[in-house]
């Protein structure tokens, strides 16, 4: 049985940075991509980052372009995200994402109820 465990999460003042990591178990992905989602309170779950687990293709919502950067340990089955000048509008708990059928630019574009294997999240709060 896959599962995804979150860490990282935290509470940071606005312009401060933080990394969150995910990892994979229970399989050893070789193809499609894994990502970062997140939900505010009373908001949708959005589309953060997504990267192949090659990591030859990324792609990121335009909120976060610029400022996050997703990486990818396909041999240690691990996913992080970098998040710098964070913004109070990036408090939301991020949630990571893994699908074998679909490659990152899918991970941006599908529901994201298709997705296959989710963590359980973890909050990021950002005080302003």
């Amino acid at each position: 049985q896959v599962q995804l465990v979150e860490s990282g999460g935290g509470l940071v003042q606005s312009g401060g940075s933080l990394k969150l990591s995910c990892e994979a178990s229970g399989r050893t992905f070789t193809s499609g991509a894994m990502g970062w989602f997140r939900q505010a309170p009373d908001k949708e779950r959005e589309f953060v980052a997504a990267i192949s687990w090659r990591g030859d293709n990324v792609d990121y919502a335009d909120s976060v372009k610029g400022r996050f950067t997703i990486s990818t340990d396909a041999s240690k089955n691990t996913m992080s995200l970098q998040m710098l000048s964070l913004e109070p509008g990036d408090t939301a708990v991020y949630y990571c994402a893994a699908d074998e059928k679909y490659g990152s630019a899918w991970f941006k574009f599908l529901d994201y109820k298709y997705l296959e294997f989710w963590g359980q999240g973890t909050l990021v709060t950002v005080s302003s």
